[in-house]
């Protein structure tokens, strides 16, 4: 089973470089294109920092190097994580997996330019939320599916009494 996850990671992966290449080749930096006005469009900004922006003006100068630090030990946890639970089909796996491919894309970017290349940009008026990526979305799914296995999964004893 784990090659199905690994799979799933890779093309999370391809994905990710796919769209922020065609982004970074089509759009120049800061330009936008409307894709539903009102709502969404395609807008090519580069960040500095964590995801959605956070600590992006800080000036501090190892800012990348402790992002790239905290990606690898991310990456090691989700894959120790996802070979250890690795034996069967579950949404634990599958948000592992999705979390695994998104830390990479965005990992890459990080080690090959300090930046990430954001381009998903939703706002409705003067509300907006900051722009984000193909490896930023699979990692929040990924996170909600493990959220929502933790909420919804039984305990024993619901198991048993089901069961009789």
């Amino acid at each position: 089973m784990r090659k199905y996850f690994i799979g799933i990671a890779i093309v999370v992966l391809f994905l990710d470089r796919l769209a922020k290449r065609a982004v970074a080749s089509n759009i120049p930096l800061r330009d936008s294109v409307v894709v539903i006005p009102g709502f969404f469009r395609l807008t090519h900004v580069q960040n500095t920092g964590a995801a959605f922006g956070l600590f992006a003006d800080s000036p501090v100068q190892w800012k990348v190097g402790a992002l790239v630090a905290f990606s690898i030990l991310a990456l090691v946890v989700v894959s120790a994580l996802l070979w250890k639970n690795g034996h069967a089909l579950s949404i634990t796996t599958i948000g592992l997996s999705l979390i695994l491919g998104g830390a990479m894309g965005n990992l890459w970017d990080r080690i090959m330019s300090g930046r990430v290349v954001d381009f998903l940009d939703f706002y409705v008026g003067s509300y907006h939320w900051p722009a984000f990526n193909v490896a930023d979305s699979a990692i929040v799914v990924g996170a909600a599916l493990l959220i929502s296995e933790i909420f919804v999964a039984k305990s024993p004893n619901e198991t048993v009494k089901s069961s009789s």
